[in-house]
């Protein structure tokens, strides 16, 4: 009689549910609506109406340094998790020590490539390895020499216990980028024939 055959009779785990991070992907869609050619959506384009449901996870940073990014707008979501009001304050303070140079990275690719980010976020003491919340980052078009990300962060379900955040994996995905305004058609050198002049125009 083999292994096999006696394994079916025995007691099988439950297969473990995947963590769904509610909220992000209804952010992402807003967000890609309101891009145009290829283009970045711009603050002004954003409009409270269109994240009804989803406003307590999304955040407005702009760009104070490299790899730095200050809160100028947060849902209640970020300040109940922190316990405070985080308007005006980096982002990165929200994070343990060793994670902020790879959210400093993540958030230059976002600005500079430009690129979506996406970080997996668990707790930085206790509670093993585990995730509480996920990170979406998305460029928005410069204002006014302001560099901006619209944000969202969506927790686990459940009380979470106060703590610093700890990156466990992190992926982005570079946007194509807006073609470039067509050039208007050259124009041959001007032949003159007495008081007329040609002017070729090339398709």
């Amino acid at each position: 009689m083999s292994l096999s055959f006696l394994d079916r009779f025995r007691p099988q785990r439950p297969l473990q549910t995947p963590l769904v991070f509610e909220g992000l992907a209804q952010v992402r869609a807003y967000w890609e609506s309101l891009r145009r050619d290829a283009g970045l959506p711009r603050r002004t384009d954003i409009d409270p109406r269109g994240l009804s449901g989803v406003l307590d996870r999304v955040f407005l940073a702009e760009r104070i340094g490299r790899g730095l990014v200050q809160v100028r707008i947060a849902g209640s979501g970020l300040a109940d998790f922190a316990g405070m009001d985080v308007r005006g304050l980096p982002l990165s303070c929200l994070f343990a020590a060793e994670s902020r140079a790879q959210l400093g990275v993540s958030i230059e690719r976002v600005f500079d490539m430009p690129a979506v980010a996406e970080l997996d976020l668990g707790r930085d003491r206790g509670g093993g390895g585990g995730l509480i919340a996920r990170l979406l980052l998305l460029p928005l078009a410069d204002e006014g020499g302001a560099k901006l990300i619209l944000g969202a962060v969506s927790f686990v379900p459940g009380p979470t216990a106060r703590c610093k955040l700890q990156i466990r994996s992190w992926r982005d995905a570079c946007l194509p980028r807006a073609p470039l305004p067509e050039s208007p058609p050259e124009a041959a050198p001007v032949r003159r024939f007495g008081h007329l002049s040609l002017v070729h125009v090339s398709d």
